[in-house]
């Protein structure tokens, strides 16, 4: 129930009510304004914070004499006003005090339904007067004891390591405890968890079961994998465990532990995107059976701007997740700094105010009520679909980690700190007083988890210790590998039935009879589709659909997103058509009759969110392909924390395989600093393909971590989509896109090239010389666009004896396909690396040394290019076409 004043603007009924009451029972009326005060303003006052350390306020609209009312007055029923059987209003407010000034508050105000406000309200005060079971009140301290003792163990057996214990708010084991079991109740089926170091190492293996003798083998120094395994490994508060949950009613559910890097929100989109996958897999066979649920610092979530993307994303179209919990679990510092310097905001949870989260705040001395809104947290989530934030006040124990010094900077706080029993401690003597629990049951309890700990410690010794099966590459990704050479699908035939693909095409640009596109559209968009199609020929547009529709109809579900790429940036792609008299959307794709599925997202203007979002897409199967396009390559560049914690390394160090592409726009075309460059040197610097100062074709054909390419051709393009889905691993593409390619009058490709039998070409030949390569003195190597402005230039001058290669994929380097073509031009005796990107840009500082060291032909190959600038490109138009034409000219004259 809402308060009356609230209420007063969406129901006639309730202003009638109100009328009444003001006519001839004030005292009603009054009283309903005494409890919207309370519920407004109740948490400025509460005991939430067990270090007393925040200002309590007690507003005016607390007290009784701004309503008329005293303690003593006798007052007719109040349950059109809260559900309360009360006689006085005494009780009424020891009823409120209990509600929202005590060791639980909440915030409901700033949401916009008034169902939802009247749902909680009624909940939220609800449960003040629930009695939690005897049994309930075991497990709460069970569940607290073992965080204990796990954070001791650690303690005796490895003083000086890191392991983000969760002394001082032990409770969050508590709220998971409920969130599981509610969820579970719930008919949820899984539970995906996100979430940073405080606390993991406790969650992962005394809730979440992660073998402790695997766990601390690895703290001992030694590898999470076993030997049959390529990896290179994490820290351990980085680790994640999958694995299923049973209770004792019987209930059961599956939580999955994601890894997280030390960027800790980071890890938010990507369990949102993970739980989004999970439930298009779910919806196919009849429902949504996946929750997410986020743990968060209170410093970093107040900080860190990705959560505000990732709550951004909570109600969008094809982002949406049907709610998800946020714990944050609040130690009232981060690192070193005090709320006060690292927050604005009253509280950290404040956040959710963003997206009209509900939001419980709960002192973590108080566990009961902490089991109690961590299973209200789940019902409203089912109930509403929508986020909702529990806010865990309680403390830290010891510093940041278990090696600092934290009296250094918080030495009050820290001497308040250390002068505090134990949570678990304070909860044990409140049920043991209860006689609920006894001391010789509690020394039993807490014997026996030591002792099981101490078990799994030894068969953690060298001479114990066997490995427990890995989860790598199981249940969905049964049947892929870990690849161990970059060679091995180099003419990995991703060709397609030419008369099908001709099929995809026309089918691309198919609409209803009753549907209008766009004039224009029809023009530039499906007549000249299928017009450069009855000349066999696609360009890159098509491609694209080809390769898509193509995949789609192998079973393979395609979810491509970024702003705007319904339509796509330069108005080229057209995956959703717009009816110009009534705004319905239609996607031809999907209505070709294939067994896959396309989704297309035109996502906010976020970057890093949601490419991270898409990378916990990635992970749920590998049976879609996920595309992320940035509106200009530069876009990136707000996403990089996505490239270097996720993208990069996720294989290497958490065996996790990942099929997602990134199409960056890119390209020198006078566009200014800002969208020519999809920086592609700082892809290249993060990949691991191999060693350049040695010969040795072991270390030379190495597994890699990610694929660059720069295409030229829409086939290439064509091919490198397929070969993501089509080959035995999954590994990330990064593809520089092109701007000009879309619509050049060369850039097309015959439908043949991407025929049965045909495959992704790491090197173009040179079309133009291969009937005559012993005329050819010298050799231009190149990537991208700048092929087509070379083709011209060397036609114009009617130039002979130069050669134009083609590097489609720099990484992994093709050093097969360029040595055959070095050896190709047998007679050319001098070779240069041209690109329209400055020295200290683009790819040559990674092709530099790969020609050098490794063929000797091309020992003193030459850059041709910009020189080295400060910014990508000049924004004076006059210019960029002065160095456009220098650089032209000195392609030819070397």
């Amino acid at each position: 129930m809402i308060g009356l004043r609230s209420v007063i603007k969406n129901s006639k009924t309730t202003v009638n009510v109100v009328r009444s009451y003001s006519t001839n029972n004030s005292t009603l009326l009054n009283i309903s304004r005494l409890v919207d005060g309370y519920r407004n303003h109740g948490h400025l006052a509460a005991n939430i914070d067990p270090l007393a350390r925040m200002e309590r306020v007690r507003s005016e609209l607390l007290n009784l004499d701004r309503y008329n009312l005293n303690k003593d007055l006798e007052i007719p029923s109040v349950k059109e006003i809260i559900k309360l059987d009360v006689d006085t209003i005494d009780e009424v407010v020891q009823f409120l005090e209990k509600a929202y000034c005590d060791d639980v508050t909440a915030q409901f105000s700033h949401i916009e339904s008034v169902e939802e406000k009247e749902w909680l309200y009624e909940k939220f005060e609800s449960i003040q007067n629930e009695t939690i079971s005897n049994e309930s009140k075991v497990e709460i301290l069970k569940n607290l004891i073992k965080s204990e003792v796990f954070d001791h163990f650690m303690q005796k057996k490895f003083p000086t390591f890191k392991r983000y214990g969760l002394e001082g708010n032990e409770s969050m084991m508590v709220s998971c405890d409920a969130i599981f079991k509610e969820s579970a109740k719930s008919q949820l089926k899984n539970v995906v968890i996100g979430m940073p170091h405080r606390g993991r190492l406790n969650l992962l293996v005394q809730m979440c079961k992660y073998p402790a003798k695997d766990f601390f083998w690895k703290v001992k120094g030694n590898s999470e994998f076993d030997e049959n395994t390529i990896g290179l490994g994490d820290v351990t508060s980085h680790i994640a465990v999958s694995s299923d949950l049973e209770f004792n009613n019987g209930e059961k559910v599956h939580v999955s532990l994601i890894h997280n890097p030390s960027h800790l929100e980071a890890v938010d989109p990507v369990a949102a995107g993970k739980t989004r996958a999970k439930q298009f897999y779910e919806a196919s066979n009849g429902g949504s059976e996946s929750l997410c649920l986020m743990l968060h610092g209170d410093a970093a979530v107040a900080g860190q701007g990705v959560v505000t993307e990732t709550l951004q994303l909570s109600q969008l179209p094809g982002f949406t997740i049907g709610g998800c919990i946020h714990v944050v679990v609040n130690n009232q510092i981060g690192f070193t700094t005090i709320p006060s310097n690292g927050r604005t905001n009253r509280y950290s949870s404040d956040i959710g105010k963003y997206i009209g989260a509900p939001i419980i705040i709960v002192n973590s001395q108080s566990p009961e009520q902490v089991e109690k809104v961590s299973r209200l947290a789940v019902e409203y989530r089912q109930r509403f679909k929508k986020d909702i934030v529990i806010d865990l006040i309680g403390w830290r124990k010891f510093g940041h980690n278990e090696v600092d010094e934290p009296a250094f900077t918080q030495p009050t706080m820290y001497d308040n700190i250390r002068r505090r029993q134990s949570i678990p401690q304070r909860y044990a003597t409140k049920i043991i007083s209860e006689g609920i629990y006894s001391e010789a049951e509690l020394a039993s309890f807490t014997q026996a988890e030591k002792d099981a700990l101490e078990a799994q410690f030894q068969l953690a010794q060298p001479e114990n210790f066997k490995y427990s099966p890995m989860d790598h590459l199981q249940g969905k990704w049964s049947g892929l590998i870990q690849s161990k050479t970059i060679q091995n699908d180099a003419k990995l035939d991703t060709g397609y039935n030419v008369k099908e693909l001709e099929q995809i095409a026309q089918d691309s640009v198919k609409v209803p009879a009753d549907f209008s596109v766009h004039q224009r559209l029809n023009r530039s968009f499906g007549n000249a589709r299928l017009d450069k199609l009855k000349s066999n020929l696609a360009d890159w547009a098509t491609a694209e659909s080809m390769a898509v529709g193509s995949l789609m109809k192998q079973g393979y579900n395609v979810r491509i997103s970024g702003q705007d790429v319904g339509r796509g940036t330069f108005s080229q792609r057209h995956f959703n058509l717009h009816d110009q008299a009534t705004d319905r959307v239609y996607q031809p794709l999907n209505n070709m009759g294939a067994s896959g599925k396309l989704e297309v997202v035109n996502s906010n203007l976020s970057e890093f969110a949601v490419l991270c979002y898409e990378y916990g897409y990635s992970l749920e199967s590998p049976k879609t392909l996920p595309i992320w396009e940035a509106q200009f390559g530069d876009f990136v560049n707000t996403a990089q924390v996505a490239v270097d914690q996720f993208i990069s390394g996720s294989e290497a160090k958490w065996l996790r395989q990942s099929s997602i592409v990134l199409l960056l726009p890119h390209g020198y075309d006078g566009a200014g600093p800002e969208h020519s460059s999809c920086r592609i040197e700082r892809f290249l610097q993060l990949s691991d393909t191999e060693a350049v100062n040695v010969r040795d074709e072991e270390l030379v054909n190495k597994e890699t971590n990610f694929y660059f390419i720069n295409p030229s051709t829409p086939a290439n393009y064509f091919h490198a989509l397929r070969r993501q889905m089509i080959r035995n691993y999954r590994k990330p593409l990064i593809v520089a896109g092109p701007k000009v390619l879309l619509r050049h009058p060369a850039c097309f490709s015959p439908i043949e090239d991407m025929a049965p039998g045909t495959h992704f070409e790491t090197v173009l030949s040179d079309p133009d010389t291969v009937s005559n390569p012993s005329a050819i003195k010298r050799v231009i190597f190149c990537s991208g666009k700048i092929f087509y402005d070379l083709q011209e230039e060397r036609k114009a001058k009617n130039i002979q004896d130069v050669a134009i290669v083609r590097l489609e994929q720099i990484a992994p380097f093709p050093y097969e396909r360029v040595q055959e073509e070095i050896n190709r031009y047998s007679n050319a005796t001098k070779f240069a690396w041209v690109q329209e990107e400055q020295q200290n840009s683009g790819a040559w500082s990674f092709v530099e040394p790969r020609f050098k060291q490794r063929f000797d032909q091309t020992s003193n190959i030459k850059y041709i290019g910009r020189p080295p600038l400060a910014a990508p490109a000049t924004g004076i138009s006059t210019i960029h076409k002065k160095e456009t034409a220098k650089l032209l000219v000195d392609a030819f004259s070397f």
